[in-house]
C-alpha cells in the first residue's frame, strides 16, 4: 500500500500523479511484491522508492518494507530501488499479463560506517556547530542563491535582502560574521550600498563538501569576531564528476577529476549571474546593466603518503550599471495614502573586483601529529561612480481623482555625486598544528601574522532642493561680506586614506573526553587567543571555553555549555570618522558569551529528527555605533556605546516527508545598546507652532524644553522575532517529481530618519515576509543503468525546475529614501524588494 507522505501538497500531487499513471495502467499489467531490508540488520525499510525505470511508474515501501506495483507485461523492465540512506538497487525482469511474482530485495547501506566519520559527527555536537548539507542550495528556490540562502533560514540568522549574501546573527552586523574557505578567511567589498549591487559571494556551493555553521559560542581556533563562524570545505575529488546549470537568473558550471586515481586531483567551477530580471520589478525605471562572473579552481598534488600541497584560486568580476529615469512609489495608509514621483537624470557605474591566491601545505608528522602551512594574498579593487539628478513631487492620492488634479505636497530636486575608489590587499601566512592523544583528547594551535594595505580615495556630496531652497538653508546674500550665507551642500566628504598596518595572532586549545562508571560522556574544550595590531597597538586576549554533557540515557540528547571573551579589532571601516578621517585611538569592540543548549536525537514516525534549542546571552563593551542603509553600514568611528543580546534559537529538522530532509528554525532575540553622548531636547509648542525638524526655531511658538537621555535603544538589527522553513516533498509513488520551498518570516527592525535622535521605541519595518516555491521534474535520474536515449545516456541526472519567486507578492522593504513637504516635515518613501517572479533553471550532472 502508498504511504502519502506528511505534509503532500495534495492538489498538485493529486493532478499529476493521475495524469502520468492513466496510460500506464491501461496495457496488460503483471504485479510484483515483494519486501526491502537491510542486508547487515535483515529489518525492514520504510519509504523505499521503487520505480520503473524511464517511465513515471513507482511506489514506496510501508513500515514492513513491503510494496506492491504493477508492471508492463510482455517486455523487460527494471525496478530501481533507492533510498536516502540506501545504496541504490535495480532487479531486470519480464512478466507475463496478469503474472504475479514475489521478490526479496536487501540492500547496502550508503553510510560507511568509519570510526573518523563517527568520531567528527560526535565533535561537531560537542562543539555546537552544525553542519548544513551543501546540495540543498541547489534545490532551495532563491532569487540570490548559494549557500549564504540556506543560512538565512537558521536559527539566530537575519536577512531582510533576498538580493544580498550578508546576514546577521544574532543582532550582530554583516562584518561581525567569519568565513572561512579551507581554512582561509574570506572578505566581503567594502563600497557595495544596495543588495542589487552585490553580486556573487565568494562561496561556490557546486564545490563545497562540508558547511559548518556556529552561530556563537565557537571556539578559540576561529578568528577575532564577536557574531558567527561560517566554516566551508571544498571538495577532494576521487573521481570525473561535473555539473552544469542554467537559469533567467545566471549559469554555473563545475568540472573535478582526479586522473587515473592518481596523486593529482582538480576542482573548477565558474559562475555568471544577472539580476536584470529581478530589478526590472523596482519602482525605479530605467536601464539595468548586471553582470557578475567569477572562477575558482582547487588543485591538489600528493607528494608522498606524508605530504600534501593544494592551491586555492579565486577571480571575480563584478559590475554594475544603472541609468534611471522614472521612479513612481505609492506608501503610506489606507487612510493617508501618498505617492512619490521622481525623474531621473545621469547614472551610475560600479565595478567590484576581487583576486585570491592560497597555498596550503600539509604534512602528516606522525600518527598524532598533523602540521599545516597557509600562504595566501587577497586584493581587491572597487570603484562607485554616479551622478544622478532626481526632480521629485510629493502628492497626497485623492480615490477616483486624475493624478494630475492630486493635492500637491511638496516639489524639489537633488543631485549626487560621488567619485570613490578603494584598492585593497590582505596577505597573510599561518602555520597550524593538530595533535591527538588516543581518542581522549586533541589539542590544535597556531600562530598567523597578516600585512593589510588600503588605499582608499573619496568624493561623495550630496544637494538638495525643496521649493526652490537649497537645503540646509540661510537667509543672506550669499558672498555678501556683511551677510555671508554661502551655499552649504547636505552632505560633503573628500578624503585620501593610506593605511599600511600588521597583525599578529595565536590560538591554542585543547579537548578532553571522559567517560564516566555509568557510561555517560563529558567533553571540555578550554582556550584561548592573543592578538596585537601594531595601528592600535593594543594586546588582547581573548579566553574560550565549552562543556558538553552526554548523559546515559536511552534518549540520544547532549547539554553543552559555553563561555568567552571575544574581541573585534576594528577593520577599516570601522575607523573611518564621519569626516573621512581615521581615529587612531579606537579600541577593539568586545562580547562575553554565554550560551546553553541542548541537542536532541529522536525518532517520529520510524524517521530520523534533531531537535537543537540554545539560549544565548552577549554582554557587549567599546561596541562602534552604526547605522543600516539598504546592505551598507555606516559606522560612528568612535567606542562610545555599550550594549547585549539575548535570545532563544529553536531548530527541528528531519524527514518530515520519508527520504527527503527538511527544517524548521524559530528565533526569539532583543538587542539594544547605550550610547553615551545622544542626549538631546524636547521641546513643548503653542498648537499648530510644532516643528517638523531640527533645528529647533525658539521663536516659533516655544513653551518648553526638556533634556532628554534615551538610555538604551535598538540596536540597527534588533529583531524579536524569525521564522524559516525548508521543506522538501515529492509526488506519491513517484519521486522524480518534487517540491521545494524556503519561508521566511520576521518582524521589523528599527529605522532611524536623518536628523532624529534615536528613542527606545522606534518606528519599524515592516514584518519581512517571502514565500519561495519551486517543482523539479527528474528527467535522468541516479540509475544503476544508462538510458537508452542517445542524448540522456551522457547525463548522470538531469532536472528541470519552476520556480515562483515571492510567490504571494509580498512587497518588503530594503531601505528609506527621506523627502520634505512644503512644511518642513519629512517622509520616509519605501524602496521596495522584488516583486513575484518566475524562474525556469535546467541543472544536470555528468
Amino acid at each position: 500500500m502508498k504511504q502519502t507522505p506528511l505534509f503532500s501538497i495534495k492538489f498538485i500531487s493529486c493532478f499529476l500523479f493521475a495524469a502520468f499513471h492513466v496510460g500506464a495502467f491501461c496495457q496488460n499489467t503483471g504485479t510484483v511484491r515483494g519486501k526491502i531490508t537491510d542486508s547487515k540488520t535483515s529489518q525492514s525499510i520504510e519509504s523505499v522508492n521503487v520505480i520503473v525505470a524511464n517511465s513515471s511508474l513507482g511506489t514506496v515501501t510501508d513500515k514492513s518494507g513491503n510494496f506492491r506495483i504493477q508492471i508492463p507485461a510482455s517486455q523487460e523492465i527494471i525496478l530501481i530501488f533507492s533510498h536516502l540512506n540506501y545504496k541504490a538497487d535495480s532487479l531486470r525482469l519480464s512478466m507475463k499479463p496478469s503474472e504475479t511474482r514475489d521478490v526479496k530485495i536487501a540492500l547496502l547501506s550508503s553510510s560507511t560506517e568509519l570510526p573518523t566519520i563517527v568520531v567528527e559527527d560526535i565533535r561537531q555536537r560537542e562543539s555546537g556547530i552544525y553542519r548544513i548539507n551543501p546540495k540543498f542550495a541547489t534545490s532551495l528556490p532563491s532569487a540570490a542563491g548559494g549557500i549564504e540562502s540556506l543560512l538565512k533560514l537558521q536559527g539566530g540568522v537575519v536577512a531582510n535582502n533576498e538580493l544580498s549574501s550578508q546576514f546577521s546573527v544574532r543582532g550582530g552586523s554583516f562584518d561581525e560574521n567569519l568565513v572561512y574557505v579551507n581554512d582561509i578567511e574570506i572578505f566581503r567589498p567594502f563600497l557595495v550600498s544596495s543588495g542589487q549591487q552585490e553580486g556573487l559571494s565568494f562561496v561556490n556551493s557546486d564545490l563545497a563538501s562540508l558547511v559548518n555553521f556556529s552561530a556563537g559560542g565557537f571556539d578559540a581556533k576561529f578568528g577575532d569576531k564577536m557574531a558567527s563562524v561560517l566554516d566551508i570545505k571544498y571538495k577532494q575529488p576521487q573521481e570525473f564528476a561535473a555539473s552544469a546549470s542554467a537559469s533567467l537568473l545566471g549559469a554555473s558550471v563545475h568540472v573535478e577529476d582526479r586522473p587515473n586515481n592518481g596523486r593529482f586531483s582538480y576542482l573548477a567551477g565558474a559562475r555568471y549571474k544577472t539580476n536584470a530580471y529581478l530589478v526590472k520589478t523596482f519602482d525605479v525605471e530605467g536601464d539595468y546593466k548586471p553582470n557578475f562572473f567569477d572562477f575558482q579552481t582547487l588543485l591538489s598534488y600528493k607528494i608522498n603518503d606524508k605530504l600534501d600541497i593544494s592551491f586555492l584560486g579565486y577571480l571575480a568580476r563584478n559590475s554594475y550599471n544603472l541609468t534611471p529615469s522614472v521612479q513612481n512609489t505609492t506608501f503610506g495608509t489606507n487612510t493617508n495614502p501618498l505617492n512619490l514621483t521622481i525623474f531621473f537624470e545621469g547614472g551610475e557605474k560600479d565595478c567590484y573586483n576581487g583576486q585570491l591566491g592560497a597555498l596550503t601545505l600539509t604534512q602528516k608528522a606522525s600518527e598524532n601529529l598533523q602540521i599545516k602551512w597557509i600562504v595566501s594574498s587577497y586584493a581587491a579593487t572597487e570603484s562607485v561612480s554616479y551622478d544622478i539628478q532626481g526632480d521629485y513631487i510629493l502628492q497626497a492620492v485623492l480615490e477616483d481623482v486624475p493624478k494630475d488634479l492630486w493635492e500637491t505636497l511638496g516639489v524639489g530636486s537633488y543631485l549626487r555625486h560621488a567619485r570613490n575608489n578603494l584598492e585593497m590587499n590582505v596577505s597573510n601566512i599561518e602555520n597550524r598544528y593538530n595533535y591527538s592523544w588516543g581518542n581522549h583528547s586533541f589539542a590544535q594551535w597556531g600562530i598567523k601574522y597578516q600585512h593589510e594595505r588600503i588605499d582608499d580615495k573619496i568624493n561623495e556630496w550630496y544637494l538638495f532642493d525643496s521649493a526652490g531652497y537649497v537645503l540646509p538653508n540661510h537667509t543672506g546674500i550669499p558672498g555678501d561680506s556683511g551677510n555671508i550665507s554661502n551655499l552649504e551642500l547636505a552632505y560633503y566628504l573628500n578624503s585620501k586614506i593610506k593605511l599600511n598596518s600588521n597583525r599578529y595572532s595565536a590560538f591554542a586549545q585543547n579537548t578532553w573526553n571522559f567517560e564516566t562508571a555509568n557510561s555517560a560522556n563529558f567533553s571540555l574544550t578550554v582556550g584561548g587567543r592573543v592578538q596585537y595590531w601594531d595601528y592600535t597597538q593594543q594586546l588582547l586576549f581573548s579566553p574560550r571555553a565549552a562543556i558538553s554533557y552526554k548523559p546515559s540515557w536511552k534518549t540520544d540528547i547532549l547539554f553543552r555549555f559555553s563561555a568567552g571573551h571575544y574581541f573585534q579589532p576594528p577593520f577599516y571601516r570601522e575607523l573611518r570618522l564621519p569626516d573621512g578621517s581615521l581615529n587612531s585611538d579606537i579600541k577593539a569592540q568586545e562580547s562575553i558569551h554565554f550560551v546553553a543548549g541542548s541537542d536532541l536525537n529522536f525518532k517520529l514516525l520510524s524517521r530520523p529528527f534533531k531537535f537543537v534549542t540554545e539560549i544565548y546571552y552577549k554582554d557587549f563593551s567599546h561596541l562602534i555605533p552604526y547605522t543600516i542603509d539598504n546592505v551598507q553600514i555606516l559606522y560612528s568611528g568612535r567606542n562610545n556605546s555599550n550594549g547585549y543580546a539575548a535570545g532563544i534559537d529553536l531548530k527541528l529538522n528531519g524527514e518530515f516527508v520519508p527520504g527527503s530532509e527538511s527544517w524548521i528554525s524559530l528565533s526569539f532575540m532583543r538587542t539594544g545598546e547605550n550610547i553615551y553622548d545622544d542626549h538631546y531636547t524636547n521641546y513643548t509648542y503653542q498648537p499648530g507652532n510644532q516643528p517638523y525638524l531640527p533645528p529647533v526655531l525658539p521663536n516659533n511658538g516655544l513653551i518648553d524644553s526638556t533634556y532628554v537621555t534615551p538610555g538604551a535603544v535598538p540596536r540597527p538589527n534588533d529583531q524579536f522575532f524569525t521564522l524559516g522553513i525548508f521543506f522538501q516533498d515529492y509526488l506519491p509513488g513517484n519521486p522524480s517529481w518534487k517540491v521545494n520551498m524556503g519561508l521566511y518570516f520576521g518582524s521589523g527592525q528599527p529605522i532611524y530618519a536623518p536628523n532624529f535622535p534615536k528613542t527606545s521605541d522606534p518606528v519599524r519595518f515592516p514584518w519581512y515576509r517571502r514565500v519561495d516555491v519551486g517543482m523539479s521534474k527528474q528527467i535522468v535520474g541516479y540509475e544503476p543503468t544508462k538510458s537508452s536515449n542517445r542524448v540522456l545516456k551522457h547525463f548522470k541526472a538531469l532536472w528541470i525546475t519552476g520556480e515562483v519567486l515571492n510567490l504571494f507578492g509580498f512587497r518588503n522593504v530594503a531601505s528609506y529614501n527621506w523627502v520634505k513637504d512644503f512644511q518642513g516635515r519629512q517622509y520616509g518613501v519605501p524602496n521596495y524588494l522584488t516583486s513575484r517572479q518566475l524562474n525556469i533553471k535546467l541543472i544536470a550532472e555528468f
